[in-house]
């Protein structure tokens, strides 16, 4: 027998042994789009939802929209620090990818809203982002025959469809259908050639290593919250002191420096990493993680072998053709720079 077909009967067992454990702990993106909470998804309301994540219309300046910080050219986020919004201020955090997000347990780093609806609610309203009030929005897009039409046909049940809450459920419907299938999901549908032999390496160590504790689940991750630096706490230049994560949620102290943990798929594409966007380095970040979270010290190998595995999680986006939107009209609000002080 060729050494060839011995390594090939070698090897597919083995395969197969960690498939079934990984399937034990994550999960294939599925096949068809998910169900959306109290938020049936049909194709108006999907429609409705990707012209608003593309319209800056709705930031009180008229320049930012929602795919300004979550650009789906470029891995679903803005590939910056922290993200810079109305009045080109500087936000808090590094903006996580909107990519696969509808399966996170929670939207933000520190969890606040429990799903994309209300995660739509937040940048709009934050004076560093798009600077915006509900009431505006609503008068924004009242002022568009043709927005007025499509929340007719999206929310065709309701006397008022045009609503702060509805331009938030036709956003979330929208970010609904961005998941992006990865050579990973088809190794976890039984394909064995979809990964390498770096990238099977890459996996198994993921796991024993105890990485898969945390980043686990269909995404990898964002269902959990977990101290940064559970082992040992990283230098300030990775973890500010000033941003004690949960903390400012729950106002708990055994949630100081505690964040959920991040999804992992398309990790490789949306650097910089970590709330703070302190890491550019993917490997540098596997480092770090298994150095504060796990009291391990990774060779390079490992290191790059894990790194590896998670290249084997960017997926493909569906196609994406940018909408042609509403005609502003007499009655539409006025764009303004102007920043507020507190």
């Amino acid at each position: 027998m060729a050494l060839s077909l011995i390594l090939s009967a070698q090897v597919a067992p083995a395969q197969e042994d960690l498939r079934a454990l990984a399937l034990d702990i994550f999960s294939p993106l599925p096949s068809t789009l998910p169900a959306v909470a109290n938020n049936p998804l049909t194709p108006d309301k999907i429609a409705l939802g990707k012209a608003l994540f593309f319209d800056p219309r709705i930031s009180a300046s008229g320049v930012f929209s929602c795919n300004s910080c979550h650009n789906l050219a470029t891995g679903g986020d803005d590939n910056l620090e922290t993200s810079i919004g109305h009045g080109w201020q500087k936000g808090p955090r590094n903006a996580p990818t909107v990519l696969n997000a509808v399966f996170n347990g929670a939207q933000f780093w520190d969890g606040r809203a429990p799903d994309l609806a209300a995660q739509a609610k937040g940048p709009v309203q934050a004076g560093v982002e798009m600077a915006n009030t509900p009431e505006n929005v609503v008068a924004t897009l009242k002022s568009m025959p043709q927005y007025q039409d499509w929340f007719r046909a999206s929310f065709p049940k309701e006397t008022d469809p045009v609503t702060f809450d509805n331009f938030a459920r036709a956003i979330e419907a929208y970010e609904a259908t961005l998941l992006t299938p990865s050579p990973f999901d088809a190794w976890l549908n039984g394909d064995d050639a979809a990964l390498s032999d770096q990238q099977v390496a890459g996996l198994q160590l993921f796991i024993d290593s105890g990485c898969a504790a945390c980043h686990s689940g269909i995404n990898l991750g964002g269902q959990e919250y977990y101290p940064f630096g559970l082992i040992e706490k990283p230098g300030a230049e990775v973890l500010p002191e000033g941003d004690k994560g949960r903390f400012a949620v729950t106002e708990t102290v055994d949630d100081e420096y505690v964040f959920r943990a991040a999804p992992l798929r398309n990790i490789a594409v949306t650097a910089p990493y970590f709330h703070s966007g302190k890491v550019w380095d993917l490997k540098v970040a596997v480092e770090i993680m298994a150095s504060s979270q796990l009291g391990t010290d990774l060779t390079v190998e490992e290191a790059e072998g894990i790194v590896a595995f998670l290249g084997s999680l960017t997926g493909t986006l569906p196609e994406v053709v940018y909408p042609v939107l509403p005609a502003e009209t007499a009655a539409t609000p006025r764009p303004s720079g102007e920043i507020s002080v507190e």
